[in-house]
Parts: C-alpha cells; sequence; structure tokens
C-alpha cells in the first residue's frame, strides 16, 4: 500500500524562522532517497518556498499557491495549473479597486510569472510585504489599474480591513475558493482568491491519483490547509501534541492538524497518523 505523505510549510514544516531545520531537511531527503513520497502544500510561490526549504534537495512534486500550481521541483514543470476564467476576473479586480481595495494580481504576463500592484495605491500593509520581496524576480509594479488585468490571472491577494475584505469574502467564497484569515507572522488580515477548482486539499487528492498512492498522510495547522470533508480525523494541535495524539481513521484518507515543527519531536520521531502514535523516524 503507497502512502503519500503531504505537509504545511507556514506554522508546520517551517520554524518560526519562517526556515525548515537541519533535521528536518535530512530526515526528509533520506526518506525520500528511500522511496518515502512526500510532498509540501503551501500558499507560497516556488520563488519563497524554495528560498524557506533550500535544505530540502530531494525531488518531489510541490503544490504550490494554495493548490493553484503542482510543480515538479527537479524539472520546474507545471505538472497540474488552475487559472481564472477572463472576463469574470477582470471584473472581480474592477470591483475590489472601486472599494479601495488594492489586490496584489499573480499572472503569467508573456509568459513569466509575476506579482503585480499599483505602487501609489496600495496601502500601508500591503507595501509592506511587497518590500518584503525585494529583488524577486516576479515583483512587477504598475501605474494603471487596467495593468493589472493583463496576463494569464491565477491568485489574487488583497491586505486590508476586516470590514472591508468581509463584504467580498462572503460575496466570492461560492464562486471562487477563498482564504480568509490573519498572515502568521504579520498579523494583517488577508483575503485570498484562487479559482474554484485550486485548493490544498483538490491539489493533494490530484498529486495522490497521479502518484498511484493508496492513502494520505496529511500534516497542517490550520482548516484552510484541509478544508474537504474528505479528509477526517483531527489531531487537537498544542504544544503536549504527542500525549494529546487522538486520531479518528478513515481507511484511505487522513487530516491532521498540528503546530510547529512536526520533524523535530524529541528522539527523532515522527507522528504516523495512520497508526495514531509516535514512531520513531528511522530504524
Amino acid at each position: 500500500m503507497k502512502t503519500l505523505y503531504v505537509s504545511d510549510l507556514d506554522g508546520t514544516l517551517l520554524r518560526s524562522d519562517q526556515r525548515t531545520s537541519a533535521f528536518t531537511n535530512a530526515a526528509i531527503n533520506a526518506l525520500v532517497q528511500e522511496g518515502m513520497l512526500f510532498s509540501y502544500a503551501t500558499a507560497r510561490s516556488y520563488n519563497t518556498a524554495h528560498k524557506a526549504t533550500e535544505g530540502l534537495t530531494a525531488a518531489f512534486p510541490l503544490i504550490l499557491y494554495n493548490g493553484a500550481f503542482i510543480l515538479d521541483n527537479a524539472s520546474k514543470r507545471r505538472l497540474y495549473a488552475n487559472f481564472f476564467e477572463k472576463d469574470p476576473i477582470v471584473k472581480l479586480i474592477r470591483e475590489l479597486i472601486e472599494n479601495s481595495i488594492h489586490p496584489i494580481v499573480y499572472a503569467y504576463v508573456g509568459g513569466e510569472e509575476k506579482f503585480s500592484y499599483q505602487k501609489e495605491a496600495i496601502n500601508a500593509a500591503t507595501r509592506d510585504f511587497v518590500l518584503s520581496r525585494l529583488g524577486d524576480s516576479r515583483d512587477r509594479p504598475v501605474s494603471g489599474s487596467e495593468e493589472l488585468l493583463t496576463g494569464d490571472i491565477f491568485y489574487l491577494v488583497c491586505i486590508d480591513d476586516p470590514e472591508k475584505l468581509v463584504p467580498f469574502y462572503e460575496a466570492c467564497s461560492g464562486l471562487y475558493h477563498c482564504v480568509y484569515q490573519r498572515d502568521i507572522y504579520s498579523g494583517e488580515q488577508w483575503l485570498e482568491i484562487m479559482p474554484k477548482s485550486a485548493s490544498k486539499s483538490h491539489a493533494i487528492l490530484q498529486l495522490k491519483e497521479l502518484l498511484g498512492c493508496d492513502r494520505l498522510a496529511v500534516f497542517g495547522d490550520g482548516i484552510n490547509d484541509l478544508a474537504d470533508q474528505r479528509f477526517r480525523g483531527v489531531v487537537l494541535p498544542g504544544p503536549d501534541v504527542v500525549d494529546r495524539l487522538a486520531v479518528r481513521q478513515d481507511p484511505r484518507i487522513f487530516r491532521v492538524l498540528l503546530f510547529g515543527d512536526i520533524l523535530q519531536l524529541p528522539e527523532n520521531r515522527f507522528i504516523l497518523p495512520e497508526v495514531a502514535q509516535v514512531v520513531r523516524l528511522h530504524p
């Protein structure tokens, strides 16, 4: 029976310094070399995920932008891609701007991945995010709102006050895949909008089928990581997660909510949810 192991990054596999530890890198690299099927699923792009996990050198597929893309990290080839339909997303971007919400628009422009924003219009929180990406080859500041509408769009990020974002979250949730939550690093309120077909859970199931796996073991710190009724069972989050492990088993699919660096438990141990116990990572 083949199991695919999938972990979230921020709040799960990454430490508070937004990096994987040397232990995590060595453990995953060794296990993948030995045949373990592994992936991580993140809201990050390839650029920022690769920077955070630069010690993970083993070849395995990556789920990026909350499931918008599945990428082969060895060849950089896209295995799956989800883009918005042009007319509806153009209409939505214009409505956001009319309501003084200035999004960051992720798209392929001229065949290159870019994130675009109106440099003179964005608020302080969005500007802080953009400044954290200085030197990024995807950075594309624009002067006019119509320039935001070019290319094949696959992802929107709105960083603003909740009272401005909530009406759009409520209006868009039935049309698109939306994630409304506070950023774990800045504390700012985010609204992320993706194509309806793009989600971590959907991408995980796509990857499971692609790799011919029989079951999943999935690790994450938030409900948005696994917002799919086909993922069942819960591990209660908290520092004493090893003692509070409580999983309701499904024969094929497992849902696990953890907090912290799951591969840095004491004595080189690793949580395997399908057996609902802590076992040693290596024999």
